[in-house]
């Protein structure tokens, strides 16, 4: 049984990597988890500066999931390349940067800068929905997506993912647009923007008003997306979206998706991502499929 899988290229061991954000660059997770089980490991957002983030309280529970306004504090790429990069490759595992700014000439500096790093795959974050200058611009609009998409690859010597917003009318023309532009993967969902108030306090929960809602509620819909996307272009889907069991991925990968990536589970349960390994292994036996390329987009 094979489970390897092939991304842009780039072969990872298997088709489980993390969410950008939930497992800051890997290290804090490493007492939890084996990092050398992992297909890939996608790095929290960094940014050509160090950002301070978003004002607290920044972090509230939802039903079914939670909600974050943390606005990708990040110490930025100087720092990330003198100590996370480093740190990750004494792993068996593939290295995935993910990329966020406030212009495209943001963007466009830091994937130059890692163009001479030891690191497999770049993940654009034009999907945020708590930076107020960048971020989710970039990904409501198809054109933005397609010119933002194309200034990145013009200095990108590694593999692009572009990391897309639910937040759209129609997740299929922004997977397309992305596409246009020369992404080499795509990886959706982001966090769908949301609301909580304290009824007591009468006031905001959350001090950015709207933050982005992740986990277990969010996953239908994230399915229902990364199918829409898988059927709209050709290159390779990593779906996310309240993955937090092995059957989850599954779904993922049976809906379209190449690879799936854990995000909120990781907060609850450290050990998620080698129970997910552990989990679609066992149904591929169950099941009888060779390769994990079989499953891909089974459910048409």
């Amino acid at each position: 049984m094979n489970m390897k899988v092939n991304i842009a290229g780039v072969e990872w061991k298997n088709p489980v990597t993390v969410a950008s954000g939930t497992f800051g660059s890997g290290a804090e997770f490493s007492e939890y988890v084996d990092l050398n089980k992992l297909g890939a490991v996608t790095t929290k957002g960094v940014a050509n500066i160090p950002w301070a983030g978003n004002p607290t309280p920044r972090v509230a529970e939802t039903y079914g999931g939670m909600m974050n306004a943390v606005g990708l504090q990040n110490p930025g790429i100087d720092l990330f390349c003198e100590r996370d990069i480093p740190f990750l490759k004494a792993y068996d595992t593939k290295i995935i940067v993910n990329v966020c700014g406030k212009s495209a000439e943001d963007y466009c500096e830091v994937v130059e800068r890692l163009a001479d790093e030891d690191v497999d795959m770049l993940e654009i974050n034009i999907s945020c929905p708590n930076v107020k200058e960048g971020g989710i611009a970039f990904g409501q609009n198809p054109q933005a997506a397609e010119e933002i998409t194309k200034a990145v690859k013009r200095y990108a010597k590694q593999p692009v993912i572009m990391k897309l917003s639910p937040n759209v009318t129609s997740i299929g023309e922004m997977a397309k647009a992305v596409e246009a532009g020369g992404a080499d993967a795509v990886s959706l969902i982001n966090t769908l923007t949301g609301m909580k108030i304290d009824i007591n306090r009468k006031a905001f929960v959350l001090a950015n008003k709207t933050g982005g809602v992740s986990g277990p509620a969010i996953h239908p819909i994230a399915v229902r997306m990364v199918y829409e996307a898988a059927n709209a272009v050709k290159v390779p889907i990593i779906g996310m979206g309240g993955i937090a069991s092995a059957e989850d991925a599954i779904e993922m990968i049976l809906a379209g998706a190449s690879a799936v990536s854990v995000g909120t589970a990781n907060f609850h349960n450290p050990a998620v991502t080698m129970e997910v390994v552990d989990g679609i292994a066992e149904y591929m036996e169950r099941q009888g499929f060779e390769q994990m390329k079989d499953m891909v987009g089974l459910v048409k």
